[in-house]
């Protein structure tokens, strides 16, 4: 059946409801199991438009970066505390639906498994969500949660 299941992880409900949708599937076809967890690069410009000036910002994306690999890792404890024993979790940067769709291919996933709304932003609502992008962008089988 399926042999490599990648799961993007944003710690929202519609991301729990898909990971514990994971575990089972992949406890069930012996699969390894990839968390990803994807935040987006916070650029100079962006905060420049910040109406919160705190006294030590520090790196918007060393701190975006720490944030979701605390995702990743929460995620990834919830499938080794299932008994998933082939888990693993990642961090990358970049635009959702292209950073998970680059992923699962340049990693060779055979099912993608994602929560049908996640954390989106307002654009998603203008141009399309990344549930509704990675299906039609990716080759291998899209399970939405």
């Amino acid at each position: 059946m399926f042999k490599r299941i990648l799961v993007p992880f944003d710690g929202s409900k519609g991301s729990e409801k898909a990971l514990w949708k994971a575990i089972e599937l992949a406890k069930l076809c012996d699969a390894d199991l990839a968390i990803l967890t994807v935040y987006r690069h916070h650029s100079m410009l962006e905060a420049s438009f910040s109406m919160v000036r705190p006294s030590d910002p520090g790196n918007m994306d060393d701190i975006m970066r720490g944030h979701a690999r605390d995702v990743a890792e929460f995620a990834k404890q919830q499938a080794l505390d299932s008994n998933v024993s082939k888990v693993r979790a990642y961090v990358k940067a970049g635009y959702a639906s292209r950073t998970i769709t680059g992923f699962a291919k340049e990693h060779d996933y055979d099912l993608i498994i994602m929560g049908k709304r996640g954390l989106g932003s307002i654009e998603g609502y203008l141009v399309g969500s990344v549930a509704h992008k990675v299906p039609g962008t990716t080759e291998c089988t899209v399970m939405l949660v």
